[in-house]
């Protein structure tokens, strides 16, 4: 059997379809917009609705006066429904706390009959995929997406008979408990993996991960050294190319406080070997839309918050006027944001350009591998926010990284740290992959407990049993 939504799936006979309006009153407060103060009544919004209840904490407020009008016209009680119906679509939230409040009109309040369906029973229905496509269905979908009363109305629900509605709900809560036991463990092991690759990360830029490899490989050449004939070497490059300039040393790290390093370890500069600047976005407005939409990658802070490692994505492109008012960095750029998030760090996987929220680094020695200076500022992430001023904006800037101190392995006990480094968190990623799965699987049982509750076949002898059946 259809409706102009959906198919009907099939149900118990004892059960009945039903429209939402015949077991509950719908209603919302009026639309006009409400007196704002700073002490009176909490507001609450679809923005205050949490993943499972609302957050009390950053309630707006309102006039007293909003109070009544809304009492009048809505009548809020415990055990009620708060549902969500403009912007944010189709999210219900049971009403269970006793204090005095006002809803937005982009919240529906849901008042079950009582004797006809229990308000969980409701709330776990509303929660189900088959509902939640009724509501996109019936959005208005120009600007704003809007879903009237009329439409929530006509939900079409199935109904189970009043004396069952509470064993479905039982048996739902049963089942939730069980799978969010599962959720619990799988977060739990999600939390402790993140301390083990810290812990990982900040024992390969201290030297204790390859404690046993120095011991057998006492004869590499000192940090010390390689940096002396990294800094000969530049500094005869730059000469080459400019023998009408003088050459400007770069700054020296202030070791002053720092921790001892493993021997044949030594502290540097970045500016001591590669080139460390801001990104480029000179041309305003710099959202002007000939500026994007070319061949070129234009990478932003958020890209490099949300890479591990490897910068491989981007969302943004730029035009060939883009790549002319900006700068293309090549593959291998060791990117490090330093304002909105601060020194999140990523090593770019193709050329792309980025704007000057963004430090780009390029090593001119291949004996100095720019992973292992990823690998560093993840630890020393903490402590380079320290440097951000207390603004709503916080931000470093350049001179901070070019005085920053960094430790300098041996080039070859770079290569051994990289290699443990890899191999330890290879395995956390494995497992990651699997929680991100099992987590994802959690999901859709939720989803699959839920279809099983409201077609009846969740307790199937008890809930298919004539008992309460409607006449």
């Amino acid at each position: 059997m259809t409706t102009d939504n959906y198919v009907k799936y099939k149900i118990p006979e004892s059960w009945k379809w039903a429209k939402l309006e015949d077991v509950c009153a719908v209603t919302d407060r009026d639309h006009r917009t409400p007196k704002y103060t700073k002490d009176g009544v909490p507001l609450i919004s679809p923005k205050d609705f949490t993943e499972d209840g609302i957050d009390f904490s950053e309630l707006k407020r309102v006039d007293k006066s909003e109070l009544e009008a809304f009492k009048k016209k809505c009548n809020p009680e415990k055990g009620d429904i708060l549902y969500s119906r403009i912007g944010t679509i189709g999210e219900a939230r049971l009403l269970n706390f006793d204090f005095e409040f006002v809803a937005l009109h982009s919240i529906a309040l849901i008042k079950p009959v009582l004797n006809t369906v229990k308000s969980k029973y409701l709330l776990y229905l509303l929660q189900t995929h088959d509902i939640k496509k009724q509501a996109l269905h019936n959005v208005k979908s120009v600007g704003t997406p809007d879903l009237g009363l009329k439409r929530i109305k006509n939900f079409d629900i199935p109904l189970a008979p009043f004396s069952k509605q509470g064993i479905i709900v039982a048996e739902i809560e049963k089942q939730f408990s069980r799978l969010d036991e599962a959720i619990t463990a799988l977060t739990r092991i999600t939390a402790n993996l993140k301390r083990y690759k810290a812990s990982v990360l900040k024992a390969a830029v201290e030297g204790k991960l390859t404690e046993q490899w120095r011991k057998e490989h006492p004869a590499v050449e000192p940090a010390s050294e390689l940096l002396k004939r990294i800094l000969t070497e530049r500094r005869k490059k730059w000469e080459e190319k400019n023998p009408s300039k003088k050459y400007k040393e770069p700054a020296t790290p202030d070791t002053v406080n720092l921790p001892e390093l493993p021997k044949g370890w030594g502290w540097a500069t970045l500016p001591q070997f590669g080139e460390l600047n801001r990104g480029k976005s000179k041309h305003r407005p710099r959202n002007a839309p000939h500026l994007y939409g070319g061949p070129y990658p234009f990478v932003q802070t958020g890209d490099i918050k949300n890479a591990t490692g490897v910068l491989r994505e981007y969302k943004q492109t730029y035009s060939e006027k883009g790549l002319k008012q900006s700068r293309l960095w090549p593959k291998g750029t060791l990117c490090i944001t330093i304002a909105a998030n601060i020194a999140d760090t990523a090593i770019l996987g193709f050329d792309a350009c980025f704007p000057d929220s963004i430090v780009g680094f390029t090593s001119d020695s291949e004996n100095v591998d720019t992973r292992f200076v990823e690998y560093f500022f993840r630890t020393a992430k903490e402590n380079i926010e320290r440097f951000a001023p207390a603004t709503a904006q916080k931000n470093i800037n350049l001179e901070i990284l070019n005085d920053l101190a960094i430790p300098l392995p041996p080039v070859r006990e770079q290569q051994a740290i990289i290699n443990e480094i890899e191999q330890r968190l290879s395995v956390t990623e494995e497992i990651e992959a699997t929680i991100e799965i099992n987590l994802k699987r959690a999901d859709r049982l939720r989803q699959a407990i839920l279809i099983k509750a409201f077609s009846g076949n969740l307790l199937y002898k008890d809930l298919n049993s004539g008992e309460g059946a409607y006449e």
